[in-house]
Formats: structure tokens, C-alpha cells, sequence
């Protein structure tokens, strides 16, 4: 008992201080390889959705090739031939409309022969000896993507500049047509040629590499405050320790250390648990960051707000695609179009007020259709939206009309912008398609959509005098005596 009581000081803070650093030696290290763990997924996840994006866009232009290009060239001269130049030149307006802005790298077409038959690089076109094993594989109907990168995942997180071409991801997709179309072949869908595309992702793979910067910081940052945490604590814990050695109840009083050190201890098992799922957080984290450095305008501050940005964009992004991509399942319950305006339009009214936009209201009342008011109040939503964005940021009008007749509820939106350019009417509807530089190409996709699920139609067109018009139409709630069939 004497001896434990003239225990040496400075040994006992030895360990504290061994004990202190092996925590955060560990605590490191395992945050750390969670953190890749965890950022790794997060860049396999962005580029599978890469992925269904590339084969969204595949199909899309397949569809447009063949309803822009192979369909009236047929009809037209009843034959198809690249070699002639108008042909050529038609084609490649049609491609080039269609993936405009989507960051490709070149897209190349093969006939059956795999002889280049099309390209954006005019150079190999009539080549033979391009195609490899995918392509004649698209030929027999699959479709597959390869990811070419010039740098390797694991040094793409210490290359904070990644140069624009440096991942490439290369889609070959069959090329179809309608049956009949081709003579002497009744399939169902008959492959026309194949279809290979290089997009430069280069931009959403640096979006990943700075998450996984974020994560990795934010675990490390973490793991530092809590093994600081923890070396005060066992400090402390270790001082009080030597001062009780001295007295006769050390037994005693040690028994309740090891219980402040048990207590310790399943706040650092509660504090790991949660580092072991960081992905759900890291929106929030960059968020947090931010207002921390709120005011700030180094660059810090202006990474933290590039990533944050970033994140709301790409989530914003994915959410517009799931949303037009998901089948919708509607209520069928009786709606009133009216109050459904009056909502939107009160919601928005800051929107207006900002842009000093005046509302002239010429709908009627008791607009009742059968359907689901939270989609249509988005629809709605998005068709304001646009409105106001149409404006681009000047003062003007947006005047709301609707008409009933026996069978149809139709209401307009008529905004005093300058109105819809005849050459991309046609395409405004089509998804991914847009004229705004931030925009997703998905909010009247998604609108045309939730019209469609309720039997109605969307309608585009310039007004009488300038601006766009919008027109949604509906079938009318014909028979009052539903609203008691459906609550």
C-alpha cells in the first residue's frame, strides 16, 4: 500500500500520454479508411448515375436521329446515304442539337460493316479497323459504357486541378429503327447501325474528388477534436488519480475512475458509430462549414460554398431525373384548379414583389378536375417559374386565363417576355433539353409528365401580341355527385 501510494507522477502521465496518443493514432486511422471507404462508393455512385445518364441520353438520341434525320430522309429521297452532303449535313445538326452542351468529346457512327460512317471528327469517317469487340456487340443488340481515365482514383484525390478530357466515359448504344423501315428486315426494332459516344465527365469527377477532400477533412477534423477531447479527459482523469494515491481510500476512489473511464469509453463508442456513417451528412457538413465561416471570403470560404453549391445542384439534378423517370402514382380525388393557383401565386408572392411582376388574374372559380393536387400544384409551380424566369429579372406581367367547356378545363399562363423562339418550340418538352445555363432541361420534361398522368395536354405557344403562353387542359369533372364517391 505504501508503495502504491509513492507511485511516481510523471509514470503515470507517461501513460496517459501513451494511452492518449494510441487513441488518436487509431481513431485516425480508422476514420481515415472509413472516409475513403466511404468516398470511394460515393465516386462509384456518381458514376453509375453517369451511366443511366449516358444511356438516357443514348436513347434520346437515337429517337432523334431517327424522327429528325432517318424518318424524312426516307420519305423524302427513299434512301439513306452519308455520303452525299446534304445528308451529312442534316445529321450532324441533328446531333449537334441534341447533345448541345452535354460536354461530348465525339460521337462516331458504324454501319453494319463497321466502316465509320459518321462522325464529329471528320477525319476518321470511311475508316475501317476503329471498331472493337463493343461495337459488334451493339450490333447484336447490347448496349455497354467503358470509363477511360488518365489518372488513377486513388492519385485523383491528391491532384486537386484535374485537367478538363482526363475521364472520359465511352457509350456504345445500337442505333434502331421502326419495323418496315428498312427494306427486307421485319424486325420489331431493327438496328440501323451502332452508336459510340465519349463524354468528357472530367467536371463531375472533380465534384467527387472534392467530397472526398471534404469527408476525409471532416473525419480528420473530427478525429483531432475528439482524441483532444480524450487526451484532456485522461489528463485530468490521470492527475486527480495521482492526488487520491496519497490517500488511504485509493482502492476506493480508483474503482470510480475506471467507471468515469467505462462512461468515457461508451461516449467514444457512440462517437465512432456515428463516423461510421459520414456520407449521410455531408451536405449538412459543408453547410455547417459555411456558416462558420460566414462573412469570410478567402478561399476557403470559397471552396466551401463551390462544394456546398455543388451538392445542391447535383442533388437537385438527380431528384428532377428520378422524379421524371419514376412512374407516378396519382390520387384520383376531385380537385379545384383555382384554389390550386391561388396557392401557387400566394407562395410565390415575394417572387413577384422582387421582380416588381404584376399578376392580372382572369381565371374563374370551381375549375374542378379528377386528380392528385400535390402534382399539379408542381406542375403549376414549375410553369410560374418559368414564367418569372422568362422576365429575366426586368418588370412585366403574367396574366392567368381559363376556359371550361363540356368536356375540357384548360388554363393559361401569359407572361410579357419575349416569347418562344419557333427553332426550339418543338424541343422544349423533350428532356434535358434547355435554353438557361443553369438549367437541368427537366422542369417542363417533369410538367408535361404530370399533365400527361392526369389524360390532359400541355400546349406551347406565343401570345397575341409578345411573350409565351402556356396552356394546360384537363378533362372536367363532369358529374359533381363524384365528390361524394371520393371523400
Amino acid at each position: 500500500m505504501t508503495q502504491n501510494n509513492n507511485k511516481d507522477p510523471a509514470q503515470t502521465f507517461g501513460f496517459a500520454k501513451f494511452l492518449s496518443w494510441s487513441s488518436l493514432i487509431l481513431i485516425v486511422c480508422s476514420g481515415l479508411f472509413l472516409s475513403i471507404v466511404i468516398s470511394n462508393v460515393a465516386r462509384q455512385t456518381l458514376l453509375e448515375k453517369q451511366k443511366e445518364f449516358a444511356l438516357l441520353l443514348a436513347e434520346n438520341l437515337n429517337q432523334q436521329i431517327f424522327r429528325r434525320f432517318t424518318l424524312p430522309t426516307i420519305l423524302g429521297m427513299g434512301y439513306i446515304e452519308l455520303k452525299m452532303p446534304d445528308q451529312y449535313r442534316r445529321l450532324e445538326q441533328v446531333v449537334q442539337w441534341s447533345t448541345h452542351g452535354l460536354h461530348m468529346r465525339e460521337i462516331r457512327i458504324y454501319d453494319h460493316e463497321r466502316v465509320v460512317s459518321f462522325s464529329t471528327n471528320k477525319e476518321v469517317v470511311g475508316q475501317e479497323g476503329l471498331s472493337g469487340e463493343r461495337v459488334q456487340r451493339a450490333l447484336s443488340g447490347d448496349h455497354s459504357f467503358t470509363i477511360v481515365s488518365s489518372i488513377h482514383p486513388f492519385w485523383a484525390i491528391f491532384n486537386w486541378e484535374i485537367k478538363p478530357g482526363s475521364v472520359i466515359l465511352e457509350t456504345v448504344f445500337p442505333l434502331r429503327a421502326e419495323r418496315g423501315l428498312i427494306p427486307g428486315n421485319d424486325e420489331e426494332n431493327p438496328i440501323m447501325g451502332v452508336l459510340e459516344m465519349a463524354q468528357d465527365i472530367t467536371a463531375d469527377y472533380k465534384t467527387v474528388v472534392r467530397f472526398q477532400w471534404l469527408i476525409i477533412i471532416t473525419t480528420l477534423v473530427s478525429s483531432f477534436v475528439l482524441s483532444l477531447v480524450l487526451f484532456v479527459i485522461i489528463r485530468r482523469a490521470d492527475r486527480i488519480n495521482v492526488v487520491r494515491l496519497a490517500e488511504r481510500d485509493r482502492l476506493e476512489r480508483e474503482l470510480h475512475e475506471n467507471e468515469k473511464l467505462a462512461s468515457m469509453g461508451r461516449m467514444v463508442a457512440s462517437i465512432a458509430h456515428e463516423i461510421r456513417n459520414p456520407l449521410g451528412i455531408i451536405r449538412s457538413s459543408a453547410e455547417l462549414l459555411l456558416k462558420r465561416n460566414a462573412g469570410k471570403e478567402d478561399l476557403q470560404a470559397r471552396i466551401l460554398k463551390a462544394i456546398f453549391d455543388e451538392a445542391k445542384r447535383l442533388s437537385q439534378t438527380v431528384g428532377d431525373f428520378l422524379d421524371y423517370a419514376r412512374p407516378k402514382q396519382l390520387k384520383q380525388d376531385p380537385v379545384d384548379l383555382a384554389k390550386v393557383l391561388d396557392q401557387a401565386l400566394a407562395f410565390l408572392d415575394s417572387e413577384f414583389s422582387k421582380h416588381n411582376i404584376e399578376i392580372e388574374r382572369l381565371y374563374a372559380s370551381d375549375l374542378m378536375i379528377l386528380g392528385d393536387k400535390d402534382y399539379l400544384y408542381r406542375a403549376i409551380y414549375n410553369v410560374v417559374v418559368n414564367a418569372i424566369q422568362a422576365l429575366d429579372g426586368a418588370a412585366g406581367k403574367l396574366t392567368l386565363l381559363s376556359e371550361k367547356t363540356e368536356d375540357r378545363v384548360s388554363i393559361c399562363f401569359w407572361d410579357s417576355g419575349p416569347g418562344i423562339d419557333d427553332a426550339v418550340k418543338d424541343k422544349l418538352l423533350d428532356p434535358f433539353f434547355t435554353t438557361k445555363e443553369s438549367g437541368t432541361g427537366l422542369g417542363l420534361a417533369i410538367t408535361n409528365s404530370i399533365i400527361k398522368s392526369h389524360q390532359g395536354h400541355l400546349e406551347l405557344a406565343n401570345g397575341p401580341e409578345r411573350g409565351a403562353m402556356v396552356c394546360l387542359n384537363f378533362p372536367k369533372l363532369v358529374h359533381p355527385l363524384q365528390l361524394g364517391d371520393h371523400g
